[in-house]
């Protein structure tokens, strides 16, 4: 499973790039994506700021802005399919297509997570991946991975070629995974990398289980 960040959005040459690598992994392996929230949820950020929304409208919010990216990741991935269930997003992928996950409907339902900005697609996209059993979820991002401290503010700070979630609890910066996802991985065992979406063989080289570029959270089970 992959998770397409909205930061990716900035540059449109970058995301149709990574949308067309999508598109040819799609023929070759079952590939479900789960979209960030880019800019959409950068306006509901904006409105909550402004208006002090009650945390559940917010996050229900910020839910529906990961559909809308999700939209647009349907136009730069040729071939992909939108889909709002785990049994409509486990058959297309079987077919050859990209199966984009809108996940608002299903979340209505069902929302495990308790209401707040610490969480984010990434930890939805983690528990979409644990509903449908994903052998390896890919965080793709703007970045090559996690870094010892914030790469953009920070010129020395060092890529991590893998960390724990206990580690990332303890983090006291800004990573490019949101603040609940180590919190959500220790409860669950997951196969996680972050790698940069700029470069978009290193997302197919993960996929392949190669070595590239990125930085791999270890499931609990791997953990000392």
């Amino acid at each position: 499973m992959i998770k397409v960040g909205g930061s990716l959005s900035e540059d449109p040459q970058i995301l149709k790039a990574l949308g067309s690598e999508l598109s040819i992994l799609a023929k070759k392996h079952s590939l479900v994506i789960v979209p960030g929230g880019g800019k959409f949820a950068d306006a509901v950020r904006g409105l909550d700021e402004r208006f002090s929304l009650p945390a559940p409208v917010s996050h229900r919010m910020a839910i529906l802005a990961m559909d809308q990216y999700g939209l647009t990741l349907s136009h730069v991935i040729a071939g992909s399919e939108t889909c709002h269930s785990l049994r409509a997003a486990r058959e297309i992928s079987r077919g050859k297509h990209a199966a984009i996950l809108l996940p608002s409907k299903m979340l209505h339902k069902f929302d495990p997570f308790e209401p707040s900005w610490d969480v984010t697609s990434d930890s939805i996209a983690a528990y979409i991946a644990c509903k449908l059993k994903a052998s390896v979820v890919i965080f793709v991002t703007d970045v090559d991975g996690i870094f010892t401290a914030d790469p953009k503010n920070h010129g020395n700070a060092q890529l991590l070629s893998q960390v724990s979630g206990e580690e990332l609890m303890h983090f006291s910066g800004r990573t490019s995974v949101d603040r609940f996802l180590p919190v959500f991985l220790s409860q669950h065992t997951l196969n996680c990398y972050v790698v940069s979406g700029r470069f978009p063989e290193r997302v197919a080289a993960v996929l392949l289980g190669r070595e590239t570029m990125a930085t791999r959270i270890l499931p609990r089970t791997e953990r000392v």
